[in-house]
């Protein structure tokens, strides 16, 4: 477990789509940076209750990224989601707290379009709320900005930088995969099934390599 200066902990969707645009990319990012993710995903313990586990990840992070791009409903039968709000009250519950660490929790909220969030979630109002419009471009530009900002971190290559990187990893990743299973519909397979605990293992590995 690595430590609490540089765990970050990631409230998002879990959706294929957000998954496959937002979060992997963001995952590549924050890893490059020298930061350690956290989600809920990490762990599958039928024993132990989500929230449960949630708190005591959140507990172990200094940071925390707060997605509430999805937090609307966008057909007549869904419901709005209401986990990434319900988190993020969570995490500034834990800040809150009478105590010397978590007291010095930081985090990023984020939306897709700017000022949505006051629709839903008004309580916020005045924060700095970065908007990464569902582009993974913009995504790392909000990124880097939130890194210099708040963690204090100087001397990052700009974002187009990371995402030339990132475009880099995906490739290697597959013909890496390709390589090893010797079929483009196997390879293609790992790679949008991969678990996302395996998936910040092999990025960890190419960071390290790499950089």
């Amino acid at each position: 477990m690595q430590s609490f200066e540089t765990n970050i902990f990631i409230n998002c969707p879990f959706d294929k789509e957000y998954v496959n645009d937002m979060l992997k990319p963001m995952l590549f990012f924050i890893i490059q940076k020298g930061l350690n993710p956290r989600l809920s995903l990490e762990v599958s313990d039928s024993g132990q209750f989500r929230l449960e586990k949630i708190i005591n990840i959140i507990k172990e992070c200094k940071y925390s990224i707060h997605d509430l791009s999805k937090i609307k409903a966008t057909s007549v039968d869904e419901y709005a989601r209401m986990n990434m709000p319900f988190e993020l009250g969570v995490d500034f519950g834990i800040k809150s707290m009478n105590d010397e660490i978590l007291s010095n929790k930081q985090f990023l909220i984020l939306e897709a379009v700017k000022y949505d969030y006051m629709k839903a979630l008004s309580d916020i109002n005045g924060m700095d709320i970065k908007v990464h419009k569902n582009e993974t471009e913009t995504l790392f530009e909000c990124l880097y900005s939130w890194i210099s900002e708040t963690i204090k971190k100087m001397g990052q290559s700009p974002p187009i930088k990371s995402l030339y990187d990132y475009s880099d990893f995906n490739k290697r990743l597959f013909n890496n995969k390709l390589k090893e299973y010797k079929s483009i519909m196997i390879t293609n397979n790992y790679i949008e099934k991969v678990s996302i605990p395996e998936y910040i293992q092999v990025v960890k590995t190419y960071v390290n390599e790499m950089f």
